[in-house]
């Protein structure tokens, strides 16, 4: 293997530092079977910059890169395609079984700058699993969101439009006069005048000028 050598830029260390503060977001939705490392090459002394999850390899911020570490580096580094990670299986001590995934940070140049690595501890109870999905020790429905999947913004500007004024327009403690501004109010609390043209498709289906969709919306403070 060639010796390693990386120089981070000011890019570099910027790219990295974003990859150091999503990192925990990330395993804490993956829950404790993962856990997931960074590494900045620039050091491989003191690669670690961020550890997270379940601490299986029993690491610490500080440590350095392993030797299988370096072993998918040099994989990567001989690929056509230096930003493709590698998956593989490996064991830690008392034999005990990870999968595991080596991904490479590219930064400036399109040189690999860190790694993600990513392992799963094989021999997670399926009841540890499932709870980190579900959070049985929770109300789950305080956590639980509806999400529109779309193909299209057309169809996604039609879904909130539609469903919103059918759930205003249904609701008779609401004045008649107050219905189109009350339906504006939600859609922008749901942030759909973000969209290009929302103005113009929220004012033609409820039938009303552009101008009032503006003046609902200045009413309310979105703009």
């Amino acid at each position: 293997m060639e010796k390693i050598s990386v120089v981070l830029t000011k890019i570099d260390k910027v790219i990295l530092e974003s990859y150091r503060v999503m990192l925990p977001s990330l395993a804490n939705y993956l829950g404790d079977a993962y856990e997931i490392v960074l590494h900045n090459l620039e050091d491989l002394s003191n690669s670690v910059i961020q550890i997270c999850g379940g601490n299986h390899t029993h690491r610490s911020i500080g440590a350095p890169i392993t030797d299988l570490g370096l072993s998918m580096l040099e994989k990567i580094s001989n690929q056509e395609d230096k930003s493709t990670g590698i998956s593989y299986f490996t064991t830690i001590k008392n034999n005990e079984p990870l999968k595991s995934s080596t991904i490479p940070i590219m930064g400036e140049n399109e040189k690999v700058i860190g790694l993600i690595c990513i392992n799963f501890y094989l021999n997670t109870p399926w009841n540890t699993i499932i709870d980190s999905y579900t959070d049985f020790n929770c109300q789950i429905q305080e956590h639980t969101y509806s999400e529109t999947f779309t193909d299209s913004i057309d169809d996604l500007l039609k879904k909130l439009v539609s469903d919103t004024k059918q759930s205003i327009f249904n609701n008779n403690d609401i004045p008649a006069n107050c219905k189109n501004k009350e339906v504006i109010r939600i859609l922008s609390e749901k942030g759909i005048f973000n969209f290009k043209d929302a103005v113009v498709y929220v004012a033609k289906h409820l039938n009303i000028s552009k101008n009032t969709v503006y003046m609902h919306m200045r009413n309310i403070g979105d703009i």
